[in-house]
């Protein structure tokens, strides 16, 4: 129990949260165009459509001004719940803001906030000359260490959440249903993963899950998640590996 100076329990506190959440991004700020598609979807996915909160993604329009509150209502139309947008002019995040939405920045800016925060430029040095030592070279993509990877040993029980803000978990042990993993790379489970599993939390489409046997509640790669029933009841309980490819997650036995 939280206690306040004057000694009564807290009505609130704050926590830092990764939750799950569907980027819905938006090829055409057509409210009618959108509202086409989404019947689409919903009679494809129906199970979908059910009250999910949705970030609309706004980075690909090149349009300063959007027809924000109409396209909140198709998607309230079609069971969706907008409760934030990425990207955009500063027009579009003072009318999120205006209907209650929240505002992030675009990826990129993202990420390039994250890199300036780690590094500093070097001053640039004289060029050595042939005769002089050579530079290194640089090793190859598959060889770079991982920054900020975390492991963690031991079974992530029930109700615990474990994180790794920076890189890539690995996770020697199982995920019991009802717990959470979280990383901003990819996340590799060494045992049974049953809970939820949220790779590349920060946008990263090019994270992965990879885990030795999958029963899990709820997995997620930047945003694009799918929920155990919509799981190939062939993959279940076996080794597999989950990516992002053509648009969707994509789910396939481990080699």
């Amino acid at each position: 129990m939280s206690l306040n100076v004057d000694g009564a329990e807290e009505a609130f506190t704050f926590k830092g949260g990764m939750l799950p959440m569907t980027v819905m991004e938006l090829g055409s700020a057509d409210p009618e165009r959108i509202r086409q598609q989404l019947e689409s979807k919903r009679n494809q996915s129906p199970a979908f459509f059910q009250h999910t909160p949705v970030v609309l993604g706004v980075e690909k329009l090149d349009e300063p001004h959007l027809a924000l509150e109409r396209i909140c209502a198709v998607c309230r139309d079609h069971k969706l719940l907008p409760v934030a947008v990425r990207g955009g002019a500063d027009p579009v995040r003072q009318s999120a803001w205006a209907l209650g939405l929240g505002w992030f920045a675009p990826v990129e800016e993202q990420r390039a906030r994250r890199l300036t925060s780690v590094e500093k430029t070097p001053e640039a040095a004289p060029a050595e000359t042939p005769a002089e030592k050579p530079a290194a070279a640089e090793p190859p993509p598959e060889m770079a260490p991982v920054v900020g990877a975390r492991l963690y040993r031991g079974t992530v029980r029930s109700g615990q959440q474990i994180s790794s803000a920076d890189g890539d978990l690995v996770v020697i042990g199982a995920v019991n249903a009802g717990a959470e993993v979280l990383a901003a790379g990819n996340i590799h489970v060494y045992g049974a993963l049953r809970g939820r599993a949220l790779a590349g939390i920060h946008g990263d489409l090019e994270a992965g899950i990879f885990c030795r046997e999958l029963k899990a509640e709820l997995l997620s790669v930047a945003g694009n998640y799918k929920r155990l029933e919509d799981i190939d009841p062939q993959l279940l309980g076996a080794p597999a590996e989950v990516r992002f490819h053509h648009q969707q997650l994509e789910i396939k036995p481990l080699a």
